[in-house]
């Protein structure tokens, strides 16, 4: 995130903690972030089951949006260690909003500081993602699933119709016996494993978005210098190098104070200041 030189990074929580409910291990990706950019050091409760809010496996149905179940995982971990802050992370795959035939990952990491009145949260959208299923049938080969899938040093889950019979699978032989068991009661559904503690592309994609929040929250508003001021909006309209037609492209970025909500209105940070035809819907109809 560019910052304009009068703004310089600030440690307003260093020595500090923040609760971070977790039970997948998401402390590996997000720690070393929130220390070497913010002195932040986390906290994890104890006997806090963040899949009882939804299961990635289907087991357990997410009633709430990302961002209502990511705020309220923070809000379990502040109320179960009496901090005034919490970090929360959620995660959802599917198909590509724009692409569809290939899958895609977003990802939220939300903060709350109760002592400041403030709540961020980070997005970050991907391609980069092992989501992949596979409906298995007698005799087929698993070879290309099981590349694609990036196995073993990613896990997998198999389940039988709906019902989930081993997760975390790791290994061929622990496959093949899953396999065996689910296609002696019936349909044989192979799937990734997107829980984070057996996923290392979504480990990694979790501590992409920590950098991008530790770096927010080391950035102070010019109005009243409270910590987290970036980008609140994007502005489509970047206008077509060849007719000057508005196109879906970002024209411009807003940031954002959570606690003043000071508003800065700035250009694209890549200095592209016109849109290639191809992007341009008169151009390229």
């Amino acid at each position: 995130m560019p910052l304009p030189r009068s703004i310089s990074l600030v440690r307003t929580y260093e020595g500090q903690y923040v609760a971070l409910a977790s039970c997948h291990g998401k402390e590996q990706a997000i720690a070393p972030a929130m220390a070497s950019h913010l002195g932040l050091q986390l906290t994890l409760p104890d006997g806090i089951d963040t899949d009882a809010l939804g299961t990635f496996s289907g087991e357990v149905m997410r009633e709430l949006s990302m961002l209502e179940t990511v705020r309220k995982k923070a809000r379990l971990g502040m109320r179960a260690t009496g901090l005034p802050m919490g970090l929360a992370s959620e995660g959802s795959f599917g198909p590509d909003p724009v692409l569809g035939i290939i899958p895609a990952a977003c990802e939220l990491l939300h903060f709350i500081d109760d002592t400041r009145g403030i709540e961020i949260t980070e997005r970050l959208v991907s391609n980069r993602t092992n989501y992949t299923a596979l409906e298995v049938k007698d005799g087929a080969s698993l070879n290309d699933f099981l590349e694609e899938a990036e196995f073993p040093s990613h896990g997998l889950l198999v389940k039988c119709g709906d019902e989930v019979l081993y997760k975390g699978i790791t290994s061929r032989p622990q496959l093949d016996a899953a396999i065996a068991q689910a296609q002696a009661r019936g349909a044989c559904r192979v799937e990734t494993d997107m829980r984070a503690h057996f996923n290392p592309t979504r480990m990694a994609e979790i501590a992409q978005l920590a950098e991008r929040l530790a770096a927010r929250l080391a950035t102070p508003c010019p109005a009243c210098r409270a910590p987290g001021f970036g980008l609140h909006a994007q502005t489509p309209g970047l206008e077509c190098r060849d007719c000057v037609a508005p196109t879906a492209l970002v024209r411009q970025v807003t940031h954002r104070c959570a606690a003043c909500h000071h508003l800065e209105h700035r250009p694209r940070s890549d200095g592209q200041i016109y849109a290639q035809p191809q992007y341009c819907p008169e151009c390229n109809p």
